[in-house]
């Protein structure tokens, strides 16, 4: 048996919102172990019902593998972890049928966590970050939120699609394949020439779908490269002036990214900037923390059962419009 393992508290975490299904063992020292699979379509963007299937044809030998690894290091699970949502319905309910099974069969608690605080979670742990000024961006979500007052409350947030939606569809329109967003940001650093495009910042809120239609039209007319970068400057100037705004209202301190598009370069840097000019921290988690992962969910699970949540089987049906502002943070 690992060294100490009677004494900490180890939880399986099971995540499958949309593309990657992910298991993993955390305690509160780091993450053990995580094993993940990921759905890539045929063509175009995600097929929910495609995904959910992925994952049910994939649970057997993810889960296994990790527990596998459990039942050899001599690792004693405290609890189940799932995501609960936000999310894809058919993707949901697939991961909490395994999370059930799994509480069942060992008879240990079971945690509905939040995707989108498990984000803010892991990120905080994996950085250094107390109490940032998040920017959440992914392929589904854009916020900008802050905790007060026992819950991370959205200071502002995509009005119509996400960032990371954004460019994908602006991707797929030029014929890139899929995943879009690492591709278009390798080519904008090819780029020579900015192109305007529309800036929509409404108040706190930002406005994505106008932008992804004119960086198509304007890939008609000029270079690719011009416009992946335009496309990129627009759209993260607009997300690093919603931060800066909600970082003044709330007096943070420091920001934090997050999400699946937090791994581009450029939108790290431009926050960097700005938080230097403004005399705050800038954060960072490693990129394996940055996706959807196994290990978000166990730790945010972790955090959970420790402050003495658990979540009974008949209320763990699946959320897909879970707010991350509906969830009492009562760990912090």
């Amino acid at each position: 048996m690992d060294r100490g393992a009677r004494s900490r508290m180890i939880i399986f975490g099971l995540e499958g919102t949309a593309w990657n299904l992910s298991a993993a063992l955390v305690d509160e020292s780091g993450a053990i172990y995580e094993k993940s699979a990921t759905y890539t379509p045929a063509r175009g963007g995600i097929h929910p019902r495609e995904a959910s299937q992925h994952h049910a044809e994939h649970m057997r030998a993810v889960v296994g593998d990790v527990l596998a690894q459990a039942r050899q290091r001599g690792l004693k699970l405290e609890g189940v972890a799932f995501s609960q949502g936000p999310g894809l319905g058919p993707c949901l309910r697939t991961v909490a049928t395994a999370a059930r099974a799994l509480s069942l069969r060992f008879d240990i608690p079971l945690v509905g966590v939040n995707h989108c605080v498990a984000h803010i979670e892991v990120g905080k742990w994996q950085s250094g970050a107390r109490d940032p000024a998040v920017i959440y961006v992914s392929g589904a979500n854009s916020q900008v939120l802050a905790l007060r007052q026992g819950r991370y409350r959205i200071f502002g947030e995509t009005l119509d699609i996400s960032v990371g939606n954004a460019i994908d569809k602006f991707a797929r329109s030029v014929g890139l394949a899929h995943p879009g967003g690492p591709k278009v940001e390798e080519l904008a650093r090819k780029a020579k020439n900015y192109i305007p495009l529309p800036y929509t910042v409404k108040g706190m809120d930002l406005s994505f779908s106008g932008l992804s239609t004119a960086a198509t039209e304007a890939a008609g007319k000029h270079d690719l490269e011009d416009v992946c970068y335009s496309l990129q400057e627009t759209a993260f100037a607009m997300l690093v002036e919603v931060t800066e705004r909600a970082m003044a209202h709330a007096e943070k301190r420091e920001a934090m990214l997050v999400g699946g598009v937090g791994a581009n370069a450029r939108l790290g840097e431009m926050m960097r900037i700005m938080c230097h000019e403004r005399g705050a921290e800038f954060f960072l988690p490693p990129r394996s923390f940055m996706g959807d992962n196994g290990s978000m969910i166990a730790y945010t699970g972790l955090l959970m059962l420790k402050s003495g949540i658990s979540t009974p089987l008949d209320q763990s049906h699946v959320r897909p419009g879970y707010r991350t502002d509906e969830v009492l943070v009562s760990w912090a």
